[in-house]
């Protein structure tokens, strides 16, 4: 059996990584809400329209399985991002984005075990996941004899949490996605076009299931943060952004035989958007941090390798 994670799939996570890092810190620096990712999915999709142009037929060879996967996704992009907004809202950017990210990463391995989907992870695979996910729980530990369950319990986390179910759910949909546009003898256009294209769909769901959160949320009389001065410009920059990152991801996912070692090594992004929260935002930061930030990487290490 050939590696998990070929040379080509670990360069587009490398790259997708840092991306990824730096959009959510634009994103952090403009106190976000669901209409900020609004913005920043449009633009998405207009950085995606003329993949979609160039190939329009391709969407009428979409399944009606297909089309309800991009239904689904859709929703739980919009969870991520409302649970991101919260995040980022009530905490730093160095605790709040790397407990986001590191949850998924058991919480995907253990659904795709769950549900059959993929090559079971080895042993080394396991440990490395362990220790990405516990980096990310030493990483709110200012003091570590001091340690208490509170640390968890307040709103950047619960938050993060519900972020990171988010992303457990669109990532073994898109997952299952893909493999069906794989399989689709009628698609016989290249990965790269296929996965922007399916890339576009889904931006496109997660747009319209984040305009109807806010709708309902104004039908409700929930109020609304206020945007930050420019935060137009920096949704649009967070948009490239997160088109970028993802059309990446998704690439690497054609590339791979278990949508979890995807997930695992994603979480690059992690000791990069803990350190740009320290250096750029001048966040604390304490030897439990930088210990989390260490265990992370070794456990990335411990995925790519294995």
């Amino acid at each position: 059996m050939g590696p998990e994670l070929t040379l080509t799939t670990i360069v587009l996570l490398i790259i997708s990584a840092i991306i990824h890092a730096l959009w959510n810190l634009i994103g952090k620096r403009e106190n976000p809400s669901p209409s900020f990712f609004i913005t920043a999915s449009a633009v998405s999709c207009l950085c995606l329209a003329p993949a979609l142009f160039a190939h329009r037929g391709m969407a009428g060879q979409f399944s009606e399985n297909v089309w309800l996967l991009l239904a689904a996704t859709g929703f739980f992009q919009a969870i991520y991002y409302t649970g991101l907004a919260g995040a980022y809202r009530s905490g730093h950017l160095s605790i709040a984005y790397p407990l986001a990210r590191s949850a998924p990463v058991i919480m995907v391995a253990i659904v795709t075990l769950l549900i059959g989907t993929g090559h079971p992870p080895n042993t080394q695979a396991v440990i490395g996941m362990a220790l990405i996910a516990l980096g990310g729980l030493v990483l709110p530990v200012e003091r570590p004899r001091d340690w208490k369950l509170k640390d968890y319990i307040h709103a950047s986390s619960l938050f993060a949490l519900i972020a990171a179910a988010g992303t457990t759910g669109y990532s073994i949909i898109d997952d299952s996605a893909l493999r069906i546009l794989r399989s689709t003898p009628a698609l016989h256009s290249s990965r790269i076009t296929v996965t922007l294209v399916y890339a576009f769909f889904e931006n496109a769901s997660a747009l319209a299931w984040l305009t109807l959160i806010v709708l309902l949320g104004r039908i409700k009389g929930v109020p609304s943060p206020k945007p930050a001065k420019n935060s137009s410009g920096s949704a649009a920059l967070a948009g490239i952004g997160i088109c970028a990152a993802y059309a990446l991801v998704l690439l690497a996912m054609t590339f791979a035989k278990n949508v979890s070692y995807i997930v695992a090594f994603r979480q690059l992004s992690i000791p990069i958007g803990a350190i740009l929260g320290i250096t750029i935002l001048r966040e604390p930061r304490y030897p439990a941090k930088l210990a989390g930030m260490a265990i992370m990487f070794a456990g990335l290490v411990l995925v790519a390798i294995h």
